[in-house]
């Protein structure tokens, strides 16, 4: 199952029909502004994360994001995952077996979340959705050369407004879910979280 929720981070599968462009309104376009702000604002974060898997199993873990273009989720024991994003690409390790998988940054869902200079207006990013409940933003949207390659929603707090999970979704409807929790912003962060090494693949990350 975790290999799934891997999978779905950089899943391949196209989606054939593309959503229609839509107008936004006023509150939609300053909330969109607010998001784009925000996010280009973090160079580096920490976090606790929860990830909730489709079949409804859950796992827990250590965040590291330093962006543009790396993040680091490690996995508490026993599971034997651990996933790096380098700045050109996204990969995931088995720990146990020592065996990594690596896709390509800019394909995957993943490379909305770190792009530098993030605008939903660049043509390599397509906007799908906004939606404003009490409190919360959720933004929507896919990399445009392949918005097969699954849809990944952010959902921000609306005060302060903070990033507190994502959902990736693939076209059979299958989503994983991540939320974050006592999350540090601006920490220093060892540039070896963002490299992958066979030698260290169960090393557990700067823990301070």
């Amino acid at each position: 199952m975790l290999r799934r929720a891997f999978l779905l981070f950089t899943a391949a599968a196209a989606l054939t029909t593309a959503l229609p462009a839509y107008a936004l309104s006023e509150a939609e376009t300053a909330a969109l502004k607010k998001a784009e702000s925000y996010l280009n604002a973090i160079k580096t974060l920490k976090a606790r994360f929860l990830q909730v898997n489709p079949d409804g199993s859950s796992v827990e873990g250590d965040f590291y994001l330093s962006r543009p273009g790396k993040m680091r989720l490690v996995y508490d024991p026993p599971t034997p995952m651990l996933m790096v994003a380098d700045g050109a690409f996204l990969i995931y390790v088995d720990t146990e077996m020592k065996d990594a998988s690596h896709i390509s940054l800019g394909d995957t869902p993943a490379g909305i979340l770190l792009k530098e200079n993030l605008s939903f207006n660049d043509p390599a990013v397509k906007l799908m959705g906004v939606k404003l409940g009490p409190g919360t933003v959720e933004v929507t949207s896919a990399m445009s050369k392949d918005p097969g390659a699954g849809k990944l929603t952010m959902v921000f707090s609306d005060g302060p407004f903070e990033l507190k999970q994502w959902r990736v979704l693939d076209p059979q409807n299958k989503e994983v879910t991540v939320s974050l929790f006592d999350a540090r912003p601006g920490v220093n962060l060892d540039k070896a979280l963002f490299r992958y090494d066979t030698r260290k693949s169960g090393d557990r990350g700067d823990r301070n």
